[in-house]
């Protein structure tokens, strides 16, 4: 095993919702270190670079209106096995398959309203980061 780095975002449902505190808890209780937060509004350029490998996609223009309808709230998170520790915090993408007591399981609503975005392994981490940190 191995410390790691990961990027988490609560996406605009999660913030409008006022799930931001229990999102960053939910990691905490798992024992991760919160490195880096920040509340930003995504424009459509920082969405497609962030996006970039859905642009193409049929379902983009719904998850560009989406990411762009209000805050989130973008976190940098280390710890051992950030990355799939953070991901089984999470829980399956779409929430109806999604295990109860993971975050979406309890909290999300669909698959587009899922509250939460996280890296999917080492690359698409530091990818993420530096788009948001830097």
């Amino acid at each position: 095993m191995a410390t790691e780095r990961t990027f988490i975002m609560v996406k605009p449902d999660g913030v409008a919702r006022g799930l931001v505190g229990e999102v960053i808890s939910r990691f905490e209780r798992k024992g991760l270190t919160l490195e880096n937060v920040r509340m930003l509004e995504i424009d459509e350029e920082l969405a497609r670079r962030h996006y970039e490998e859905h642009v193409e996609k049929p379902f983009f223009p719904e998850l560009l209106e989406f990411i762009t309808s209000g805050p989130v709230v973008a976190m940098a998170w280390s710890g051992e096995s950030a990355i799939s520790v953070c991901r089984g915090v999470m829980g399956a993408t779409d929430p109806k398959q999604a295990t109860p007591g993971t975050i979406r399981g309890d909290l999300g609503l669909m698959v587009t309203h899922n509250i939460v975005h996280g890296s999917d392994g080492p690359e698409s981490a530091a990818r993420e980061l530096g788009i948001f940190f830097g």
